[in-house]
């Protein structure tokens, strides 16, 4: 009996396997869910709600001077910052970027906000004692499970976009800019 139905016992834990997996790393809140708030010390030192920042757009970016890919797409965001920080939009006062760094190390996080030129004010370390289960405050709230992760939240606080690329998040400001 098992060696007719083998190969089924097989595809099913391969398949059981690479589900789990999707589940596991698919991120907790979706669009129209309201965005957590938290409540977190900035770089500077000074104390800070994501709340605060209700009235803009605001792109909540899950990253570490560790990871690779997190790096790589720092570019893009430092492009899509200079092009919408000053601009003007029918819904909102502006666009923010606000990055959590998933970091055991806060020297080696602070040295990569400078080398890849992160100059936005919102900054903070998620301390974790195990980047592989992102046990830190912030990354437990919202389920973080793998970097990068990113949430663009609308002016009233809801989630619109979840892991967009910074070409996705730009055509769907450009809707919104005031002519």
């Amino acid at each position: 009996m098992l060696k007719k139905y083998g190969w089924l016992i097989a595809v099913l834990i391969v398949a059981g396997f690479y589900i789990g997996r999707y589940l596991y790393f698919m991120p907790k809140f979706t669009n129209g869910r309201s965005a957590p708030n938290f409540t977190a010390k900035l770089i500077d030192g000074s104390e800070f709600e994501l709340s605060d920042l209700e009235g803009q757009y605001v792109f909540l970016d899950f990253w570490g001077s560790w990871c690779g890919p997190c790096r790589a797409q720092n570019p893009s965001i430092v492009a899509l910052y200079q092009q919408y920080q000053n601009q003007s939009f029918t819904d909102a006062e502006g666009f923010l970027v606000f990055s959590v760094g998933v970091e055991k190390d806060s020297s080696r996080w602070a040295r990569a906000i400078s080398q890849d030129r992160l100059n936005w004010r919102y900054h903070v370390m998620d301390q974790s004692s195990s980047l592989k289960f992102f046990n830190g405050e912030i990354s437990s709230l919202y389920g973080i499970t793998e970097v990068p992760t990113s949430y663009l939240i609308d002016p009233q606080g809801q989630i619109i976009g979840v892991n967009m690329e910074a070409e996705q998040v730009a055509r769907l400001l450009d809707q919104r800019l005031s002519k």
